[in-house]
């Protein structure tokens, strides 16, 4: 596994670490999940070296195929199924059966079963590995449970939490943890990076797209290529906030709804931005619709905060899709929404 240039220099400062538990932290899209695998890889390692794993070792290859009996991933089951870990054979039966659905949490069984996995004797020479990504889906019952395990570990036992939210997580799990600020990259290094990947997976974007994708991203390469893979081009990104504000969805309707709700955030915060005079992020100034009043910006931006909550469980995607473009045609109308401090909380 090849590891981005700013990754691998973390990498390289986290390997003389010794406690038992380390927290990646950062926001979304700086590769928290690749550095802290890289960082399991280097750990079970037989012949690790000054930058991580070897790479050809039979440690290696069991990571690569997941079936390395030291390492525990635990993730979501969502995530797992994205990412290729194997689900036990109970739950994939069931999911496969559609008795149920994966779980976008990870759950107390599963924390469970890492916690039983820990009190096993290890089967390699180099300890065992518990990975858990991203650590602030843990519900607080899956939290409490692998609190006592966290503190005092049996054996040969460390832990690698990798988050896009350190501030959702207990402070009891923080406190446990040498935690490591996630670097942001060059934005050269992180457009050269973009580039090659680029050409490995036959993205066919100019230079321009690129960099649409770069800004929309906030310059966070993992981000940046999650917009490439969605077909984000400059035309359409310069085109959005107008069409938005306009009521217009069309251009993001087959979209995930927490990418759609994504966007009138970053749309949300550029306003905001403008009408304090203040430089926009993620659009450049001459794309974006006249910024209206401050207090009703901030009404809708409560109300973009309360969807979140719940946006990967909307009960009627088209329905949210079209109370949402309604909704944010009129918060950016020109003229003032008579009670719109009201209609703001009330819509769904």
């Amino acid at each position: 596994m090849t590891l981005p240039p700013w990754l691998q220099r973390q990498l390289r400062d986290l390997l003389p670490l010794r406690g038992h538990a380390v927290l990646l932290a950062g926001p979304a899209g700086l590769g928290q999940y690749d550095l802290a695998l890289a960082l399991a890889r280097a750990w079970l390692c037989e012949r690790p070296g000054p930058d991580g794993a070897c790479g050809a070792c039979p440690s290696c290859h069991a990571i690569d195929v997941r079936t390395h009996a030291d390492l525990f991933v635990l993730m979501p089951q969502q995530q797992a199924l994205d990412l290729g870990w194997p689900l036990d054979v109970a739950t994939q039966d069931r999911i496969e059966r559609k008795e149920i659905k994966p779980s976008r949490q990870i759950r107390v069984e599963e924390t469970r079963a890492a916690v039983a996995f820990t009190q096993v004797t290890h089967a390699r020479e180099q300890g065992k590995v518990v990975l858990i990504h991203p650590a602030e889906r843990l519900n607080p019952e899956s939290a409490n449970t692998l609190l006592k395990t966290l503190e005092e570990p049996p054996g040969r036992v460390r832990f690698i939490l990798a988050t896009e939210a350190a501030h959702l997580l207990l402070p009891t799990i923080r406190s446990r943890c040498q935690t490591h600020a996630m670097a942001w990259p060059p934005e050269a290094e992180g457009r050269a990076w973009l580039a090659q990947v680029a050409a490995a997976q036959q993205l066919a974007l100019s230079e321009a797209d690129w960099s649409a994708c770069w800004r929309a991203a906030g310059a966070r390469p993992d981000e940046a290529l999650a917009w490439a893979r969605l077909g984000v081009t400059e035309r359409l990104w310069n085109d959005l906030p107008q069409r938005l504000a306009g009521g217009d969805w069309t251009a993001m309707a087959d979209w995930p709804i927490p990418r759609q709700l994504h966007v009138l955030m970053l749309l949300c915060h550029d306003a905001m931005a403008r009408a304090v005079n203040a430089d926009p992020r993620y659009f450049a100034p001459d794309t974006l619709p006249p910024s209206p009043p401050v207090r009703r910006l901030s009404g809708y931006w409560r109300a973009l905060q309360q969807a979140w909550r719940t946006v990967e469980h909307p009960l009627h995607p088209q329905l949210w899709a079209e109370a949402w473009a309604q909704r944010t045609r009129s918060v950016f109308a020109r003229a003032a929404v008579p009670s719109a401090a009201a209609t703001l909380h009330s819509w769904p």
